[in-house]
């Protein structure tokens, strides 16, 4: 009897050496949770001394990590934005997936499913990447962002928030997760996209005055602040989920092994913001809290990073040596010399921007490409095709900006014949080349790309973009930005919208009101 058990008490301790090393990585790798909003823009937290939205959960995170306030994304548009995200790759890298409602090119696989691959338990609740369509190779759809936890419902506290119990379904994907393995879960609301229900932020509680500052290029009035205050109510009700999904991960003995993310995809959906290129486009809020990796927690990080950062600093907190063979090479660099050091930065004082086909709207489905970069205080932008209409063509309502009270305003003003400024600098067209001083003019009104004083630096600007595009292999600098435009549009019922309606079909945009669409031809 106990001659058999030895061999048998050999095997079991052989068996544990050699899951020892595995069971010790996968108590050591860290969960990832990437809590995205749908259009907030950078400012607009209690961590960023906003008066009139409250975000406590997101405060927590940077109280208890890092708070940083030079964060963007390249693509100030939903589809690309979080396709740089997964792929840690510029939008203009990655053909196809560079524009909004596209086919997502298989080949560029993202870091959910490479962590997948390497033993994550992958889900996501809510807005994942899109829209557009993301097959595998053999047109299979793909779990982009893991598999879907959705099922559990809740009253919204307004009409057009969704019913979607986003933290009550990270609960379940909780539950759900296998003993000793650790996770990755994207939690993406569909707030503060569009639609409000106008008045929903006076009804909370909040008063017009609370908002302190309105951008020079919308008018000031009330219209326009109960707007901004009716988007405040659904960036809070993102941030109320976050605080949820917070104690979930106390009460579960997991937050201080979590790597935890809270940021936004881009701009609010407001008139010159979402969909655009100027500072309040792609300047998002970003707060990391991750106690195993980061070094003096509570701090303010100025560094200028952006979204191509996020996908290899998951990858390298898991472990993964190499994106391969699901991803391809990652442009972006780890933000673990943020983390582990408190000392200033080095190459990390620009960014770059721009944008290809979002929003159709425009003859042929034609875009409005953009290429910039945000370095020190300044913002220098190129706009390949000024001829075009950057928010889209009048007629067509203006598709790429959603419709809203602000923008009905606006719209509403020239009509009227009382204002026509605001007008102009959120949908008129543009010149070829823009230039801000960010530091003096955030809402980059005045255009200092023409001042003799500024030629220089606006020179300078140009080739250190140029350069680091072409070194991207950017088609746009090659000849060849022709390409975003011929890229399949993936909606069918409003593709070759402007073609189609200017024939007389009767085509639905729903993402615009009916007075958008201008009726007189006489624009400025």
């Amino acid at each position: 009897m106990f001659a058999s058990s030895r061999p048998l008490s050999l095997l079991a301790l052989l068996i544990a050496a050699a899951l020892l090393p595995s069971l010790a990585r996968a108590e050591t790798r860290p969960n990832i949770l990437l809590a995205i909003a749908d259009d907030w823009s950078y400012g607009h937290a209690g961590a960023y001394d906003c008066p009139w939205v409250s975000t406590p959960a997101f405060d927590r995170v940077a109280r208890e990590g890092l708070l940083f306030r030079n964060a963007f994304t390249p693509n100030a548009k939903c589809a690309p934005s979080r396709a740089i995200i997964l792929t840690g790759r510029y939008s203009w890298q990655l053909e196809q997936a560079g524009n909004h409602m596209c086919y997502f090119p298989a080949k560029f696989g993202g870091y959910v499913e490479r962590l997948a691959a390497d033993g994550y338990f992958a889900g996501y609740t809510g807005k994942g990447w899109g829209p557009g369509v993301a097959n595998d190779a053999n047109g299979n759809p793909r779990a982009i962002t893991g598999k879907a936890y959705s099922k559990k419902k809740a009253k919204p506290p307004t009409n057009r928030i969704s019913n979607n119990d986003y933290a009550a379904n990270f609960k379940t994907f909780l539950d759900d997760v296998p003993d000793q393995t650790p996770w990755v879960f994207w939690y993406g609301t569909t707030e503060p996209h569009r639609a409000y229900e106008y008045g929903s932020g006076v009804r909370s509680g909040k008063k017009l005055t609370d908002i302190k500052e309105v951008p020079d290029y919308w008018p000031d009035n009330e219209t326009v602040r109960n707007d901004m205050l009716d988007y405040a109510v659904e960036v809070e009700h993102y941030d109320q989920h976050l605080g949820r999904i917070i104690e979930h991960l106390d009460a579960a003995g997991q937050l201080d092994n979590t790597l935890i993310v809270a940021t936004s995809d881009h701009g609010m959906p407001f008139p010159r913001c979402k969909g655009q290129a100027y500072e309040d486009s792609n300047h998002i809020p970003l707060a990391i809290r991750w106690p195993s990796g980061i070094v003096s927690p509570g701090r303010t990080v100025d560094a200028m990073v952006d979204f191509t950062s996020l996908a290899p600093t998951f990858l390298k907190a898991a472990g993964v040596e190499s994106p391969q063979p699901i991803m391809q090479t990652i442009t972006g660099r780890d933000l673990f010399d943020l983390f582990q050091s408190d000392s200033p930065a080095t190459g990390r004082d620009h960014v770059l921007v721009g944008k290809e086909r979002h929003d159709i709207g425009r003859p042929e489905n034609g875009g409005y490409p953009i290429r910039g970069i945000r370095k020190g205080d300044w913002l220098y932008l190129k706009n390949y095709q000024p001829d075009r209409w950057p928010a889209g063509n009048p007629e067509t309502g203006y598709l790429n900006c959603d419709g809203g009270a602000t923008k009905t305003d606006i719209l509403q003003l020239r009509r009227d014949g009382t204002a026509t400024t605001f007008w102009k600098l959120c949908f008129g067209k543009r010149p070829p080349e823009e230039l801000y001083n960010v530091a003096s003019d955030p809402d980059c009104i005045n255009n200092l790309a023409r001042s003799d004083d500024q030629q220089e630096r606006l020179e300078s600007l140009r080739d250190q973009m140029q350069t680091e595009l072409r070194e991207q292999g950017d088609p746009r600098q090659f000849g060849n930005g022709d390409v975003f435009e011929r890229y399949e549009y993936t909606g069918a019922s409003t593709d070759n919208f402007y073609d189609r309606f200017i024939s007389g079909e009767k085509v639905r945009a729903g993402w615009v009101n009916p007075g958008d669409f201008e009726k007189d031809a006489d624009l400025p």
